[in-house]
């Protein structure tokens, strides 16, 4: 087997690690939503551990991009490519500042836990949409310019 499928598999199979647990997570929110304040910290901890799985499938991602990149005749000015690494900024500064922040605030006591819940959703679904069209342009390879 070569260097490049092998490279190609763990790509992709850290692509499925940066997005398929969130997708995991929707069915929490009613949980968070509607458990007693004690045990919001054991519904929350999934929150916590799909971002740290996924920041470091992440960097996964990124160096088996680069090596992919290499290694092939794709150049770094191609748009897929260029469009992907912005894409990938952005999610990186969302990530960052959409989840750990409403985490915190969900495990201090709140006036407000919908308010909160229903921002969490709005960054989940976000940070989904966001994702997916970075493997969109991966797997769909769009030349835009």
């Amino acid at each position: 087997m070569s260097w490049y499928i092998v490279m190609l598999y763990i790509h992709i199979f850290s692509v499925v690690l940066s997005i398929g647990p969130y997708f995991v997570l929707f069915p929490l929110l009613a949980l968070i939503r509607r458990a007693p304040f004690e045990q919001l910290p054991d519904y929350l901890e999934p929150f916590r551990i799909t971002v740290r799985l996924t920041k470091h499938a992440g960097h996964v991602l990124v160096a088996t991009g680069i090596i992919l990149t290499w290694i092939t005749a794709w150049s770094w000015k191609t748009s897929w490519i260029v469009a992907t690494v912005l894409i990938m900024v952005a999610s990186l500064y969302f990530i960052a500042r959409a989840f750990s922040p409403l985490l915190r605030q969900l495990k201090a006591p709140h006036e407000d836990r919908n308010l909160l819940v229903n921002k969490l959703r709005k960054a989940l679904i976000w940070y989904v949409i966001i994702t997916l069209a970075m493997m969109w342009f991966m797997v769909s390879k769009p030349m835009i310019w």
